[in-house]
C-alpha cells in the first residue's frame, strides 16, 4: 500500500462502493473514521474531505473470468462435476474450429489428424453403459421437475442407480422401474415424503413393478432405509386440502402421542397422518369430510375410518 497525499476529486465521489464502519485509522486531514473503499481503484478514502488515505490495494474478493465466448458466463470454470451426468461431467469435446491458439488456420495434414480424433471420440463415448446412463438420467430429470424433487435427492437416486448397474442389478429389467425405484429409495433416504404411488403415477409404470425392483435394490445393495415419519406428510396433506396452521400443529400434537404410545408401528404413515388431520379439523371446527382426506393422501376412506377408531381410543386413556 502506496500512501498519497493527494485528494480524491469531487467527481469520482459517486463511486463509492464499499462505506468501512468503525475504522481504527482516523483520516489524519480532518480526524474522521469513516472510510470509503473504491474496488474499481482500489483506493481507500475518507468521506468527510477525499482524502486518499491508501491505493492500489488487492481485491480479496472471489475471481470471476470466463474463458467462454458467452458474455452472460461469469464462472472461471464450466459446469461441475455431478453423478447425474452419465459422463459425471469430465468429458472432453475436441473443438470442431480447424484453428490453433492464435487463430490461424491448421495445415491440411493437422486437419486430418483432427478429424480421425473427433471421429474415434464420438465413438468412444456410445458404450452401452453410457447409453444406459443417458436414458435414466433423463427420466431422473423429468422426474425431478414432476414430483419437486431437491438436488440433493436427485444426487442420491443417481449414485444408488450406479451401484445398482454395477452389480449387474439392471440387466433383464426396465430402466424405468429400477430409475424409480433408486428414487424412492433416495426419497426415504434423505426425508422427503414421496411413495410408490407418487413415483409410479409420474412415470406412467405399475406400482406392483416398481415395487419389486425396490425390493431387489434394497436386498441386493444392503441399503439401510429409515422408517418414513407420518409427521412429514402432515404439511402435504393439509396443503391439498387447505387446513389452517392451527389444524396442523394440533394434527402433530396427535402423531407425537401415537408414538409415544407405539400405535403407528407398522401402519402406514400416510393413513396416519390423514387420520390425525381429519381428527384436528373435526376438533377445530373445520368442514372436510373422509374423503377428502382419503383422495389428498391417496388412500380410502375405509383406512382413515379403521386408524380412526385407533387414535380416539388412544385420546380417551
Amino acid at each position: 500500500m502506496v500512501k498519497s497525499s493527494r485528494l480524491r476529486p469531487p467527481t469520482l465521489l459517486g463511486c463509492m462502493v464499499n462505506l468501512i464502519p468503525e475504522s481504527k485509522k482516523s483520516c489524519p486531514r480532518c480526524g474522521k473514521k469513516a472510510q470509503i473503499t473504491d474496488s474499481e481503484t482500489g483506493e481507500i478514502f475518507c468521506s468527510g474531505c477525499g482524502f486518499v488515505l491508501s491505493e492500489r490495494l488487492e481485491d480479496y474478493g472471489p475471481e470471476r473470468r470466463s474463458f467462454s465466448d458467452d458474455k452472460t458466463n461469469k464462472g472461471r470454470t464450466g459446469v461441475g462435476t455431478s453423478l447425474t451426468m452419465h459422463d459425471m461431467g469430465l468429458s472432453t469435446i475436441i473443438d470442431p474450429i480447424n484453428r490453433d491458439a492464435t487463430g490461424k488456420p491448421l495445415s491440411q495434414s493437422m486437419k486430418k489428424t483432427l478429424k480421425r480424433l473427433r471421429i474415434w471420440d464420438s465413438r468412444s463415448q456410445s458404450e452401452p453403459i453410457d447409453r444406459n446412463f443417458r436414458q435414466a438420467f433423463s427420466e431422473l430429470y423429468r422426474l425431478k421437475d414432476k414430483l419437486a424433487l431437491s438436488d440433493s435427492v436427485v444426487e442420491k437416486a443417481a449414485y444408488i442407480y450406479r451401484k445398482a448397474l454395477e452389480k449387474k442389478l439392471v440387466r433383464g429389467r426396465s430402466i424405468s422401474g429400477m430409475m424409480g425405484s433408486a428414487l424412492y429409495a433416495a426419497c426415504r433416504e434423505v426425508g422427503t415424503p414421496r411413495n410408490l404411488k407418487d413415483i409410479a403415477d409420474a412415470m406412467n409404470i405399475k406400482k406392483g413393478d416398481l415395487a419389486v425392483c425396490y425390493r431387489k435394490l434394497v436386498q441386493e445393495l444392503e441399503l439401510r432405509v429409515p422408517v418414513v415419519d407420518s409427521v412429514q406428510n402432515v404439511a402435504r396433506i393439509a396443503s391439498k386440502i387447505g387446513i389452517s396452521e392451527k389444524t396442523k400443529r394440533h394434527a402433530i400434537e396427535i402423531l407425537k402421542k401415537a408414538e409415544e404410545s407405539k400405535i403407528s408401528a407398522g401402519k402406514n404413515p400416510m393413513s396416519l397422518a390423514a387420520t390425525a388431520l381429519y381428527i384436528s379439523s373435526v376438533i377445530m371446527g373445520e368442514n372436510h369430510t373422509q374423503k377428502d382426506f382419503a383422495q389428498a393422501a391417496n388412500i380410502t376412506e375405509v383406512t382413515i375410518r379403521n386408524r380412526h377408531k385407533e387414535l380416539l381410543d388412544m385420546l380417551k386413556t
